[in-house]
Order: C-alpha cells, then structure tokens, then sequence
C-alpha cells in the first residue's frame, strides 16, 4: 500500500506526498503537490486542519493511484498563452474576431495580472478576487469614471475559461480552477435597471422608421444606399457585405449568393473567412428594384475603376463596396459611415447589427399569427442562423405582438358591454 505524508512549507501551505516506491533507474518515485489553505478559522482549528489535510492526502492519493494525477510543470502562464494555447488552438478554433478580443483582453488585463505566475499555481479565489475587482470603481484605464460594463468583465471571464480548458485538456494543470466560477452578474437592482434599459431601447426599426431611412438614403451615394439596404432588406451581416463581390451578384436569379466574409481587419489588411456557420452559405432573393439599382451602381462601378488605373488597388478582385480604390473596406467603416448619416439625418441610431434584424421586423409586423412559424423559417434561411431557436429568441419580442393578435379575436365573446351579464348556474 502506498505510503502518504504530509509537510508543512509555509505559513499556510503544506506539500502532499505519496511514496510509491522506485523508478526502474532507482529514482524514487514519491508524486507530490502543495495546496493552500485560504480559510482562516480552519486555520485557528488544530483538529479540522489536521482532518482537511488527511482528506486532501487521500484524494491525491486517489488521483495518484487511479493514473489521473498530472505532473505539474513549471510553465508560466504567459508562456502557455503564447506559445501552446495560441499557436495550437485559438488561430484554428476561434474565429478572427474572437481571437482578436480574447488576445486584447489577454494583453491589457489578465497577463499583467497572472503572466508571470506558474499556471498550475494559480487558485480559484485569486481569479474570483481578479474578476470582483475589475467590477469595482478605478477599474478602467480610459480615464473615465466607474467600473468595467459587466459584458467586458464577461468577455474577460469567458477569455480565461478558454485558456485553462485547453491547459486542463492538454493535462498541463491536474484541476481547472475556472470550473467553479459562475459568469459574472450585475448586483440584482442593477439588472433590473438594465434589463428595463435595454426593454426601452429597442435595436430594429419599425416600418414607419425604416421608410424614413429609405427616403434619407435616397440622398446618398448609390454604394452607400445599396451598402446599407442590403442590411435592412437582406438581413447580411457587415463582413459579408464588404465582402461580396460582383460574381456572387446573380442579376438572373435576382439575389445575393453569400461566400465570403471579412469581419476583421489586421495590420492594414482584410482577415478572410468563410460565413460564420454553415448555414450563413445561402442565396438570398432581393427586391427587383433592389436588383435594378445594383445593375446601375455596376455601371458607375466600372467607370470608377477604368478612373483609377493604375491608382486601383483590388487586383483581380471585384468588390461590390470597395473602399475607393477597389481594396476591401476597413472592417468598422461601415458602421462609422452608418453612425454618422444617422446624426445626420436626424434618425434614431440602431446598431449595423440592428439594421441585419430589422429586416425580420418589417417582415413579421403585418403577418397574421398563423403564418408566423413559417415566416421564422424564411428570415432564418435570409439571415444565415444555423438554429430555428436563434431566430425565435432574436424575435420574440414580435411574434408576442403577432400571436395577441389572435387572442383579440375573441374579443367578440366578450359581455362587458351588456347591461345584465348571464349569470352562472350553480352545480349542485
């Protein structure tokens, strides 16, 4: 039987060893860990410690015996970040936008924090201490006052989740200390706040909202205005309009053929990939006066390339909204663009994401509650969801509307307005 011991290395921390006899090279085999113990009143309690401590050693024992103890090593965390977790999982699994937002989290908060330190050696309680304070006022580095937006500390969360899940899988940590965390939440009051803001502020326009969008974009540039309604009436994503390119234009079939993406830009130049999901590869059919204006943006299109000669710089790329020299656009210039003509038209700003679910809105409003199940099934296909219940949860809010209007119908059945309601019979 396999021989245990426990010694005390710290203040509050004690090396578990189990003695399993010789390696065939007469190296002793003898696994050992350290754990910390954090609680204080265990601390003060000579028997519960001592208690803990065989409960501990005997678990280790366990993991030992069964085969599933890992040796740690003696990696740090950033070298694990940077040389394992991105070079063999992150570039592969995560799409370039997530990877972008998880290496900048990783860069200006959580390296700076737990970079330095081995990554077996780091607890639960130091990750839920870091995640508290960053909800706490000073938090920020912009300068501005008050705490992190509770979605940046969840984006900051989901980061480390990442990392030790790979770090765990690979067996390069014997426990993940995110496993028991929980996402972080807004105290109750203040989601109640949010959830009201965000009940108020709605991101899709209505019918009468979108016509005056129309009427102001017909003010505009032909790029801008085809730019913008293929969001509010195609329902596409923003990378998938920067880059669409005149074969995927099918003037016959009169729709868009969705191939291509670029949701990023890096160093100067468009990160390309393909739809987000599999279902994002559609063809989606367009008004014909949609059509109709694409065909005479086409024209000025070339002309405008024939213009710049040697000045163009898409190669043998042709993409429909180019930058002004046939290059992609820098991946938020769309949204900037959007953001000002609302300022400037006097409109209510929504989100470009906003204008993508808008169109399900002008689609949904005026149908009846029986067709509303099928329609879901139509802007799923228009907007590339890979799940029915994706859509029914972006939409909720009208398909609500839609079915009360089949309650009202028996509105007809009701009495109020009689001067003597029947009354009811008594069953004896």
């Amino acid at each position: 039987m396999a021989k245990g011991s426990i010694e005390k290395r710290g203040e509050n921390s004690w090396r578990l060893r189990v003695d399993l006899g010789y390696y065939p090279d007469g190296r002793r085999n003898r696994p050992s860990t350290t754990i910390t113990v954090e609680d204080p009143a265990l601390l003060r309690t000579k028997k519960k410690l001592r208690d803990y401590l065989e409960d501990q050693l005997a678990m280790f024992k366990q993991q030992v015996l069964s085969g599933n103890y890992v040796k740690p090593g003696k990696m740090a965390f950033s070298d694990f970040v940077e040389k394992e977790w991105k070079e063999k999982h992150a570039k592969y699994k995560l799409s370039p936008t997530t990877f972008d937002v998880y290496c900048r989290h990783l860069n200006n908060r959580i390296l700076p924090t737990f970079g330095h330190q081995q990554i077996d050696k780091i607890t639960t309680i130091q990750i839920v201490t870091f995640l508290k304070d960053l909800q706490q006022p000073g938090a920020r580095k912009d300068g501005k006052e008050g705490a992190l937006d509770i979605e940046t500390v969840r984006y900051i969360y989901r980061t480390l989740k990442n990392v030790f899940g790979c770090a765990e899988k690979w067996k390069i940590i014997a426990s993940n200390p995110m496993k028991e965390i929980e996402k972080p939440e807004l105290p109750k009051q203040d989601q109640v706040t949010k959830a009201k803001e965000k009940k108020n502020r709605k991101n899709y326009y209505s019918e009468q909202e979108a016509q005056q969008v129309v009427n102001a974009l017909y003010k505009e540039s032909h790029k801008h205005r085809l730019l913008i309604l293929g969001s509010m009436i195609g329902g596409f994503r923003r990378g998938e309009l920067i880059g669409l390119e005149w074969n995927h234009v099918k003037f016959d079939e009169e729709g868009l053929e969705i191939e291509n993406n670029i949701p990023l830009t890096k160093n100067g130049k468009p990160v390309e990939k393909g739809p987000k999901t599999i279902s994002s590869y559609r063809f989606v059919d367009m008004p014909e006066w949609y059509m109709e204006e694409l065909k005479l943006y086409k024209e000025e299109w070339e002309q405008e390339r024939k213009n710049l000669g040697d000045k163009w710089q898409g190669g043998d790329r042709e993409f429909v909204f180019h930058n002004g020299t046939g290059a992609p656009y820098y991946y938020k210039a769309p949204s900037r663009w959007w953001e000002r003509f609302c300022k400037r038209h006097g409109i209510r700003y929504i989100t470009f994401h906003g204008l993508r679910h808008s169109m399900g809105t002008l689609l949904i409003e005026d149908e009846e509650s029986e067709n509303v199940d099928s329609l879901l099934k139509v802007i799923q296909e228009r907007l590339g969801h890979a799940k029915k219940s994706t859509t029914e949860d972006v939409y909720v809010h009208l398909t609500k509307k839609v079915k009360k209007r089949t309650t009202s119908k028996f509105d007809k059945f009701s009495r109020k307005d009689t001067d003597a309601p029947p009354k009811l019979r008594r069953v004896k």
